[in-house]
């Protein structure tokens, strides 16, 4: 993921892997997943895995936080409450919503920052102003955007975006629904494949199936997570093609079980595929955004070229077979749903041509104004984004210490 690939364009983050893994513990605790686990969870699950093979796909694992009165994962806001109430150094203001981040004269630095309540009627009440040290904007991919654009009093075209990027490369996780029918020759799947299972140690794990990162550079393919979703049954038709690949294969069919699979798909960095500001305004004056969402017919066919590879797979390994479900682009939009998770809009580059914040997420030109979240994200993985950018902030909260001393 943090690798610059030479067939994508506007891929490669400003560090490497190894320059933000001290933190991943540290977020892996915050996130209350439980014990390190992930790709060890072939030895952790005591089930009977489905074998592959060699190849470029392989069972890998999502681990979830812990559930708190039926949310998973965890609620940061809930959660911490009474910690952030409690700490000496930390002053929590609720329902202050900030209207404008306003520069000095030359654009170089943050002076204040424009505040305002709602009052019960939902308009606005008290208008008031902070005068900060250091800045960080923290309120998500689409909000972080839209402070940007409409703080545009001294720099016209908003903070950070003297080249047009704040905004820009917007993203979210597709999570197209019955891509493909699996048809495992043997019989059932263990639970972990649909559903997630709890641990004697407390991890709560899930079997996905990604593509190896040699797989995805030497086929040019984005990140996937094919999942088992529910049986289904196969018609004449499909209970026919088993038969004749069992027998081709000479192997026993007859306890064979079929799943429809889903996804989650990473998207390939798009320049317009983007936010911009409106005419009309919320309750505050704010302007409005409007979102310009667009989905490549190259994402959905680097996507069956990963689904290829696993047929064949299951075909070489004789444990099972797969039929694509979905040969248009309608098909595709049909079955879609979303992660909602929002990422890409202020990316992280430190060439100020290519990004709106540098490598410790230092909005371009502005010296006291950082930005925390997955809008930095210069590429998008195909997983949940979370532990990845609490640990992005935590690597920013030792940077703010350093520079603040």
């Amino acid at each position: 993921d943090f690798e610059a690939r030479d067939w994508l364009a506007h891929s490669g983050w400003p560090f490497q892997r190894a320059e933000i893994e001290p933190y991943f513990q540290r977020a892996q605790a915050l996130c209350e997943a439980g014990p390190w686990i992930y790709d060890k969870g072939d030895r952790a699950v005591s089930a009977a895995l489905m074998q592959l093979g060699p190849g470029g796909l392989y069972t890998s694992w999502f681990q979830f936080s812990k559930t708190r009165d039926s949310v998973l994962p965890t609620y940061f806001g809930h959660r911490y409450e009474q910690d952030l109430r409690a700490a000496r150094n930390v002053t929590p203001y609720t329902q202050a919503n900030v209207t404008g981040i306003r520069v000095s004269a030359n654009g170089q630095s943050v002076e204040r920052l424009d505040m305002a309540t709602l009052n019960a009627a939902g308009g606005p009440d008290k208008r008031f102003s902070v005068k900060p040290r250091m800045v960080v904007l923290a309120a998500g991919a689409m909000e972080n955007a839209r402070l940007l654009l409409a703080s545009n009093d001294v720099t016209r075209p908003g903070i950070g975006n003297q080249n047009d990027l704040v905004g820009r490369f917007f993203a979210d996780h597709p999570i197209p629904r019955g891509v493909a029918t699996l048809v495992v020759f043997g019989g059932a799947l263990p639970a972990c494949y649909g559903t997630t299972v709890t641990l004697d140690n407390g991890a709560i794990m899930r079997a996905v199936i990604s593509p190896t990162a040699s797989f995805c550079r030497t086929s040019q393919v984005m990140g996937s997570l094919t999942t088992v979703d529910t049986p289904v049954e196969l018609d004449d038709t499909g209970r026919a093609a088993v038969i004749t690949t069992a027998l081709a294969l000479g192997v026993e069919a007859s306890s064979a079980k079929a799943y429809l699979l889903g996804c989650g798909m990473e998207l390939q960095p798009d320049p317009d595929r983007r936010l911009t500001l409106t005419g009309e305004k919320d309750a505050l004056g704010v302007p409005r955004l409007k979102l310009d969402m667009r989905i490549s017919d190259s994402d959905f066919t680097l996507y069956r070229k990963t689904l290829t590879e696993l047929g064949r797979q299951l075909l070489a390994s004789r444990v099972g077979m797969l039929r694509i479900n979905y040969d248009h682009r309608e098909q595709w939009l049909n079955a879609m749903d979303w992660g909602n998770h929002h990422l890409g809009t202020t990316r992280m580059s430190n060439d100020p041509r290519q990004g709106v914040v540098d490598a410790d997420t230092s909005v371009h030109g502005v010296s006291n104004l950082y930005i925390a979240g997955s809008s930095v994200f210069p590429t998008y993985g195909s997983s949940n984004p979370t532990l990845n950018l609490v640990a992005l902030t935590l690597r920013l909260g030792d940077h703010l210490k350093k520079v603040m001393v």
